[in-house]
């Protein structure tokens, strides 16, 4: 068996069958990471009336996976070690795929406890693909890491845009809705097979090279600064899905075009999640990257603030190239401040930890300053405030250093 430092110099990639095989794979298990999650914030109305749940229940629905994500992100890299990185996947398939079965069987309880297991199981993806990617392709981690993060984003997109349809014109209501997406995990699970077999010693399996410490994480300035970085950029995401719509509607929009400008937004983001990993790849500094991404998030929430009508698109399309590069960017961090994929999972786990409790309170900071204030002004300073702090996280995470041994 080869060990990873065999596989991380090697000089070139063979896209053999097998090869074909694993990219295949992980461009589906990608596109398991988001739709699940995309899928109820269109439908959430419909859930609500018929269950009969309040609005914080309603809404805490979408809290829960990130609330799950930060549970469970911090053991992901042991398990990986103990069980295998292959195995692992496969079973957070497994759990994935009951989440969204138990999900749509039509209940309160269903519906929390499907949302639970289903935050769960994309933890394992969020944390592992990453490393997957810097194991098996380490000199095309860009090109990769543009294939995940696009296959995630492109579902993701899909996801939101046909659960309505499924809701209002099909038999299957808002449970197929949310239920349908379990095809795309058995699918995932059925092309991760051949890979159970194909398992490959890491440094873990045998004397560890070059391996970090635990502290080195824990007090490693960069480390922190991609943590911050990945917790802000998933805190603008998800604080914009939740209420930017409604922000527009209050500006004067209809509700059908303030959807379509949130669909505007989106369309920017797709290739911005493809694109940037590749060119900040090349990179070896990645700061000039990161005040082009800060800069538009400024330009754009800034717009929405001041101007509220007349050039929306424009600043839709703004924050949704901002938001597509700042995941890319987010997700390359992972592999580009570490050796091996051994610590880029580490890495991974500690900053999707942290960064997704962080991620967690922004929507609900959001809804509390309208409430205090009824007003979104003070809200929308929570954009600007994030844009200018993820460019300082950014500066710090953005240099050409590795993160520290000890």
């Amino acid at each position: 068996m080869k060990l990873e430092k065999d596989i991380y110099h090697s000089k070139k990639l063979s896209f053999s069958k097998r090869t074909w095989l694993l990219i295949i794979g992980i461009i589906f298990i990608a596109a398991t990471l988001r739709s699940p999650l995309t899928s109820v914030g269109p439908i959430i109305a419909p859930i609500r009336d018929s269950l009969g749940i309040s609005n914080v229940l309603a809404g805490f629905l979408t809290t829960i996976p990130l609330l799950a994500f930060a549970l469970i992100s911090p053991v992901v890299p042991w398990l990986s070690r103990r069980f295998g990185m292959e195995i692992t996947l496969f079973c957070s398939l497994c759990l994935l795929t009951l989440g969204i079965v138990i999900r749509s069987f039509g209940s309160i309880t269903f519906l929390v406890i499907g949302t639970f297991l289903i935050g769960v199981a994309i933890a394992f993806g969020n944390v592992l693909l990453p490393s997957l990617l810097k194991l098996s392709f380490p000199l095309h981690i860009g090109l990769m890491t543009g294939f995940y993060s696009a296959s995630m984003n492109i579902s993701a997109t899909i996801a939101s845009g046909v659960s309505v349809p499924i809701t209002e014109r099909t038999a299957f209501g808002w449970q197929g809705a949310l239920g349908i997406w379990s095809i795309l995990t058995v699918v995932a699970l059925l092309l991760w097979l051949p890979q159970l077999k194909n398992r490959v010693a890491t440094v873990s399996d045998v004397k560890p090279i070059m391996k970090a410490t635990s502290n080195s994480f824990w007090l490693s300035p960069i480390a922190w600064a991609v943590t911050c970085f990945m917790g802000l950029q998933s805190m603008l995401f998800y604080s914009t899905s939740a209420w930017l719509p409604e922000i527009l509607v209050t500006n004067g929009l209809t509700a059908e075009k303030a959807g379509w400008m949130f669909s505007l937004l989106q369309l920017a983001q797709l290739p911005m999640t493809f694109i940037t990993p590749i060119l900040v790849g090349r990179l070896k500094d990645q700061r000039i990257a990161v005040v082009g991404v800060a800069a538009l998030f400024l330009i754009g929430y800034g717009g929405v603030l001041v101007d509220g009508s007349v050039l929306i698109p424009l600043w839709m399309i703004a924050i949704g190239i901002a938001g597509g590069a700042a995941f890319g960017i987010a997700m390359m961090f992972f592999t580009l401040r570490t050796d091996t994929h051994t610590e880029a999972a580490n890495l991974s786990g500690m900053a999707q930890s942290f960064g997704y409790l962080l991620a967690a309170v922004g929507p609900v900071l959001f809804g509390f300053l309208y409430d205090l204030t009824t007003t979104w002004t003070s809200s929308m300073f929570i954009f600007l405030v994030g844009s200018l702090a993820l460019l300082a996280s950014g500066m710090i995470a953005g240099q050409n250093k590795k993160i520290g041994y000890s």
